[in-house]
């Protein structure tokens, strides 16, 4: 039988999601930092697959802050986030709080020894992921702040959203619950723009799962519940997109338009002196661009992420977004099995695993979610029954 987005299932769904999010992850993260201009000259070209270090051999001493073995079929800091997360679902094994990051996600991160593909080596995960990660670390298990408020002085960047995929599988075809999950759970990470891009992320992957999405429901949906400049970055990249069948073409109109909203500033490893500070005008570059390319490239998951990818700057991140909804669309099918089988292999992953578990997870909680909206119906039919 030929696979068709009416027979889609809900595990083909959310395995299509998080390999496409890991995929994306791994494709992008050698060329993250970098302009398109860049990539063409390092590259000879545009990227179209798996490609090595920036640097070569050289990439443990080229940058010794960061001495991180990105490409090769390496997923980075978003996909370890985004397993870790699984973890605390399968713990839980309910919707999640900010108090489950505090309870489960923190000690899990830095008592628990995994394998670090960047790192090559096993390491605790907290080793390899960014400052505004060891933030919730910081605050959570050293500071005792309370979880809910835990993520307000950070900086604000798209280490939140980027992980937010299991949100909205576990919150499937409900947008608007896996909006307000996941803006619960970043609060222990993040504030302003950020977790309000954690929140609008989530509910565009849940969207993916609605009968007949499509890009644009999927835009809609993430429209119709963000905020403030989030919001607004959104709508002026969705206004950009469908001029475009190529991201080649669209790569310079995506930023100019997402540029107003964004903190960085055009040199992105020289960040200007107001970046990712807290603003209700303001938005993270990754989830706006994601989705536009998303649009650009018809929910297509070659043309999206190879789109994501090619457009540089934090590009790992944009490529894990958008792959992770346009898996969600589309199905595992939809990602290049060789793509998926090379980051597999090189990241010594099984990434199957999380997925089988998390569609296990999701089916428990879409009970529980039942039998307490039926318990809810009974009482407010007892309140309002006349007799």
């Amino acid at each position: 039988m030929t696979t068709t987005l009416a027979t889609l299932t809900l595990d083909d769904r959310i395995t299509g999601s998080l390999i496409g999010a890991a995929v994306g992850d791994a494709l992008g993260g050698p060329v993250e930092g970098y302009t398109p201009e860049q990539i063409v000259e390092r590259h000879g070209g545009r990227v179209h697959g798996i490609v090595g270090p920036w640097h070569g051999d050289d990439w443990r001493t080229a940058r010794p802050i960061a001495p991180y073995h990105k490409g090769d079929g390496h997923v980075t800091d978003d996909t370890l986030m985004t397993h870790a997360l699984i973890r605390v679902y399968t713990t839980v094994r309910d919707h999640l709080d900010a108090y489950a990051v505090a309870d489960h996600l923190v000690p899990d991160l830095m008592s628990n020894p995994r394998w670090i593909p960047e790192l090559e080596t096993e390491a605790l995960p907290l080793q390899r992921v960014f400052l505004a990660e060891k933030w919730m670390v910081a605050r959570l298990h050293y500071g005792h702040n309370d979880p809910r408020e835990a993520g307000v002085g950070n900086i604000v960047n798209c280490g939140a959203a980027m992980y937010m995929a299991p949100v909205g599988l576990v919150n499937a075809a409900h947008p608007a619950a896996a909006y307000a999950e996941a803006i619960d759970i970043a609060g222990a990470h993040q504030s302003s723009y950020g977790r309000e891009a954690a929140g609008v992320f989530a509910a565009a992957v849940a969207a993916a799962f609605l009968p007949g999405a499509t890009p644009t429901t999927v835009v809609d949906a993430a429209l119709s519940l963000a905020k403030d400049g989030t919001g607004a970055a959104i709508e002026a990249v969705a206004e950009v997109a469908p001029h475009h069948a190529d991201f080649e073409s669209a790569l310079a109109p995506l930023r100019a338009a997402v540029a107003p909203f964004d903190t960085v500033g055009p040199d992105y490893r020289a960040p200007s002196l107001a970046a990712r500070r807290p603003s209700r005008l303001h938005a993270i570059e990754e989830l706006p661009i994601a989705l536009g390319m998303l649009l650009v490239g018809g929910g297509d998951y070659r043309r999206t992420v190879l789109g994501s990818v090619n457009y540089g700057r934090d590009c790992d991140s944009i490529a894990t977004m958008a792959g992770a909804i346009a898996g969600a669309l589309h199905g595992e099918a939809a990602v290049p099995s060789d793509w998926a089988k090379s980051v597999a292999e090189a990241s010594r992953l099984d990434l199957h695993a999380p997925a089988t578990a998390l569609t296990a997870v999701s089916r428990e909680i879409f009970d529980r979610d039942t039998t307490r909206r039926r318990a809810h119906e009974s009482a407010f039919a007892h309140l309002t029954d006349p007799r």
